[in-house]
């Protein structure tokens, strides 16, 4: 009954335009009981609010990266000043609310664990979605010391937001060896989690970079010792998605670690329909150049600085790459 009584306070206050006053001799209730349901129904998910700015910096910033890479893009205004630890939970919080607007009953999310995703997973309020799933799209044990914590949690806690069957994936972000992924890839266990990636109607991952002033989450962890970063860097490596190394030019192919990876290459990624990646920090300017390059992206969000850093990189480098070859 109660929720009953918040949707139709909300939808008065907010469809209706009705003041709290009107609703309260409506309802037969209090002033301040209207307020309190108004506040439930925000709570619950039965409102979301939306803000559209008009003519900006962001906007302006963000028609000129849709219109370069064929994205759509939301760049959140942030002030020049904030760290980048704050731009981060600004840009975090209106990625929450896309995923929100944009997943729901009957659909399967998938998720790329990392420094971004875990942001967004604290912003996301509750929405059941009857029927939806979340996927793990990458392995996350490593050598050193087991990440397969960090990742359970945070796909637990997003899966927790919309009330949805969790699938975990139970392999390592990177086996020694090719033929051992080979191997994996025959499991059944490790099927069902493959199978289940097929499926995905939108994945959210970050990029990672190997230096930002909020670490990405591979490069600081143990994921890779010093002689795997110092090979990624003589190969020109910039960055990964999904702990899928590539170049800033958007190559990928022949970078020899992603044999070895267990996150989607941007060939499996580009078969899903949404592709929400959420990128901040300057130093991801190249990684991020590099992920629209490798067409793994159709919705990025970002805030400002990042927006205006990565489209200085384009001056004098137009295209995009497959493999090692320049396409237009």
């Amino acid at each position: 009954m109660r929720e009953d009584d918040a949707f139709r306070a909300a939808t008065m206050y907010y469809l209706q335009d009705q003041t709290m006053d009107v609703i309260a001799r409506t309802l037969g209730i209090s002033r301040s009981t209207v307020s309190r349901l108004i506040k439930s129904a925000r709570e619950d998910g039965m409102v979301r609010i939306s803000l559209r700015p008009p003519s900006s910096t962001g906007s302006q910033l963000g028609h000129r990266l849709s219109a370069t890479f064929g994205i759509k893009a939301h760049v959140v205004s942030v002030r020049e000043s904030a760290s980048e630890v704050h731009r981060l939970e600004q840009v975090a919080m209106v990625a929450a609310g896309l995923i929100a607007e944009w997943f729901g009953p009957d659909m399967v999310l998938g998720v790329a664990w990392g420094t971004t995703v875990a942001a967004i997973s604290r912003h996301l309020k509750s929405s059941p979605s009857p029927g939806s799933v979340v996927v793990q799209l990458n392995g996350a044990a490593n050598t050193y010391a087991s990440g397969v914590t960090y990742a359970s949690d945070l796909i637990a806690a997003i899966a927790a937001a919309f009330d949805s069957t969790m699938y975990h994936f139970p392999v390592p972000a990177f086996f020694d060896f090719p033929e051992t992924k080979r191997m994996m890839w025959r499991e059944r266990s490790v099927r069902r989690v493959l199978q289940m990636q097929q499926r995905v109607d939108v994945a959210l991952f970050g990029v990672g970079a190997l230096s930002a002033e909020v670490p990405s989450h591979v490069y600081s962890s143990g994921y890779l010792d010093d002689a795997e970063i110092a090979s990624l860097a003589a190969d020109r490596v910039v960055g990964d998605v999904c702990t899928v190394f590539l170049r800033e030019d958007g190559s990928f192919r022949d970078i020899d670690i992603n044999a070895r990876a267990t996150g989607p290459s941007p060939l499996e990624l580009r078969t899903i329909k949404r592709r929400v990646c959420v990128v901040v920090g300057e130093a991801k300017a190249h990684a991020l150049l590099g992920a629209l390059r490798a067409r793994v992206v159709t919705d990025l969000v970002t805030d400002e600085t990042t927006a205006r850093h990565v489209l200085g990189l384009l001056r004098g480098a137009p295209g995009t790459a497959e493999g090692g070859r320049l396409v237009p």
